[in-house]
């Protein structure tokens, strides 16, 4: 019975997305009905609602504000658009794919997919136009490193939500991330990219976006690389020095204190802050605008991880979690199997991935409490079942589709493979280290 509830909760939801309804309000819908259904009562349900609010935003609400400023100011600044022709003039045209690929793995660990995917598709249409090479064989490998990062790493709201949910470690989940992202990257980037280059595609003039840095001076290579990449720096060593080192030692502990998230995003949003900013003749209202811009920018996505924790909370207190961990026994289904499978479902019928992603954290968390699996490997499963099978509910579907002037069918077999590839890749990576880890 329990399951029947929650499939019809998700019926309801999957129904208010497709009339429109914000994720916000169909998730808080969602979980007072599903708690009402699951014979909680009204008084119980609304302290599961606090509960889930408190718990969920009292570990993501900085993290997620303090990343989305670095990421503002990253793209503000042009120090990612630096970042970009750096690297694409240091591999040249033989590797530009590699180029490509790389430039979108390290703009797109700081920024959100949607930000990066402007910045960088003006470079593939320029590189387009100057070589004569195919569209897809250049945008491929860079969408695949914006999505693999998008479903796999912190800061991201989607890895950052099911890392709280999941109870897991951020540094090892990003390290773990880390190492499935690489090859799956490459696989669905670059190789998928040769074989969807015959996919005809019309370069037009019109359809070359224009990004607010062409026209500022950009700020210095090394400045740009260093403090995109000082939270992952930084979060990496906290969990490097702890397997190895005393953690007793002032070092030790001064170092732990800097690879916390929160404090090493707040780190590197201060350096952003003086040289991308001040340094360059921005004042700090300037900069403060900017931080203000940021963090409007990700209220609602704040807003609907806020009540996907509710959902989780409900699921809880309501006593469903034992009979989860009972199905997955019962049906002989691995628990990252099932996670992935949940979230692949919800996917397709959602289409957010962050959603899906929210949603599946409240089914899968009573087998992560239970201790059947590691916590961080599940958080990978689900952002691997997250990006599976896009189409045409989903917004990053028809952003892929519009700018590079594809049509259904082409963007079927270009954005929904590359997608499904990465989410099949990245459960192979789970199951993989499952074994070891």
């Amino acid at each position: 019975m329990p399951l029947l509830i929650i499939l019809f909760g998700v019926i309801i939801q999957v129904f208010l997305t497709i009339k429109k309804v914000s994720p916000f309000l169909s998730l808080l819908i969602v979980s007072l009905i599903v708690g009402l259904l699951l014979g909680m009562q009204p008084a119980a349900l609304m302290m599961s609602v606090e509960k889930g609010v408190g718990s969920t935003l009292g570990g993501l609400a900085l993290i997620l504000c303090l990343g989305a400023i670095l990421g503002k100011m990253l793209e503000i600044s042009g120090a990612a658009e630096q970042i970009t022709r750096t690297l694409i003039n240091a591999f040249g045209e033989k590797h530009i794919q590699w180029a490509l690929l790389l430039t979108g793995f390290l703009v797109g660990i700081p920024l959100y997919y949607n930000a990066g995917f402007i910045i960088l598709v003006p470079l593939v249409f320029s590189i387009a136009k100057r070589t004569g090479l195919p569209l897809l064989y250049l945008g491929i490998p860079m969408a695949a490193a914006l999505s693999t990062t998008h479903c796999f790493l912190p800061p991201h709201p989607g890895p950052v939500v099911l890392t709280n949910a999941l109870n897991a470690s951020m540094g090892k989940t990003l390290l773990l991330g880390l190492v499935i992202a690489i090859p799956t990257v490459i696989i669905a980037g670059p190789l998928l990219g040769r074989v969807l280059k015959k996919i005809p595609t019309i370069i037009e003039e019109t359809e070359e976006p224009e990004t607010s840095t062409t026209a500022i001076v950009l700020p210095g290579k090394w400045e740009s690389f260093l403090i995109a990449l000082l939270p992952v720096f930084l979060i990496t060593l906290a969990v490097a020095i702890a397997h190895f080192f005393d953690k007793n030692s002032l070092m030790v502990k001064a170092v732990l204190f800097m690879g916390d998230p929160t404090i090493a995003l707040l780190i590197s949003v201060l350096f952003a802050t003086y040289f991308f900013a001040l340094k360059r003749g921005v004042s700090m209202n300037g900069a403060m605008q900017w931080a203000s811009h940021a963090v409007s920018g990700i209220a609602m996505i704040l807003l609907i991880i806020t009540a996907g924790g509710v959902l989780k909370q409900v699921l809880i207190d309501s006593g469903t979690g034992t009979y989860i961990t009972g199905f997955s026994s019962s049906m002989q289904i691995h628990p990252l199997i099932f996670g992935w499978l949940v979230t692949a479902l919800l996917r397709v019928t959602i289409g957010s991935a962050t959603v899906a992603g929210i949603t599946a954290a409240g089914v899968v968390s009573p087998l992560v409490l239970s201790g059947a699996v590691s916590p961080e490997l599940m958080v990978l499963a689900v952002g691997s079942g997250s990006v599976f099978g896009s189409h045409i509910n989903d917004s990053g579907f028809w952003m892929f589709k519009e700018f590079f002037n594809l049509s259904l069918k082409q963007t079927f077999l270009s954005w929904t493979v590359m997608e499904s590839l990465i989410s099949f890749l990245g459960l192979a990576g789970v199951m993989v280290l499952d074994l070891f880890y």
